[in-house]
């Protein structure tokens, strides 16, 4: 099984404007890892532009990508939502939202119009943004004996693993931050020791 080890979002809020026949698009984009998180977003880009026609968006959650969303907002079919999804992709990121406003100008772009505005304010967004590419974790809670300790430590140091939440006692405790792509490996080197048992606490 391949890992996904690391995935690519932007580090900050950014935005982009493309003007076209009078209309003006401001895009948003921001890191975003819920539909929750994005409806917030989404709620103060309104109240900020509350005089704006439209705000059309797109998202996309997780490693797998499979977590999407677009909206057209009242604009024609496909037109707006699609092609700021479509930046997104193109640029592979995820964990992202981008929001793109609309102040009407008096002339209609038409479809391909709005297709191109929609895109172009969007790539603007994402090219003024950073970039950034962030490592993939898993956190693991492991628990041992006092006995072997010096195992557990020596294999945690090894592998230079980020650690937390440490109760030495008779029986130990701690998490410790496994990187994705080595995840496996290191729990078959902690099935060798004998008094070990771990639990796995989630990917960050």
């Amino acid at each position: 099984m391949e890992f996904i080890s690391t995935y690519k979002t932007v580090k900050q809020l950014a935005e982009g404007l493309y003007k076209e026949k009078g209309s003006k698009f401001i895009a948003y984009v921001v890191a975003c890892y819920s539909e929750g998180e994005a409806k917030k977003h989404l709620d103060q880009w309104r109240k900020d532009h509350f005089q704006a026609r439209h705000l059309c968006y797109a998202y996309r959650f997780g490693l797998d990508h499979k977590q999407v969303r677009s909206n057209d907002d009242g604009e024609p079919n496909n037109s707006a939502g699609i092609p700021i999804l479509g930046q997104i992709q193109s640029y592979e990121l995820t964990n992202v939202l981008i929001g793109v406003v609309r102040y009407f100008g008096g002339t209609k772009l038409g479809v391909g119009g709005l297709v191109q505005a929609y895109k172009s304010a969007a790539k603007e967004a994402i090219e003024s943004a950073e970039i950034i590419t962030i490592e993939v974790f898993e956190w693991v809670e492991i628990s041992f004996e006092y006995d072997d300790m010096p195992h557990v430590m020596n294999l945690l140091k090894s592998n230079e693993l980020v650690q937390r939440d440490q109760n030495f006692g008779i029986v130990c405790k701690l998490t410790a931050l496994f990187p994705l792509n080595l995840s496996t490996k290191l729990k078959l080197e902690l099935d060798k020791i004998k008094t070990v048992e771990y639990l796995s606490k989630g990917i960050r």
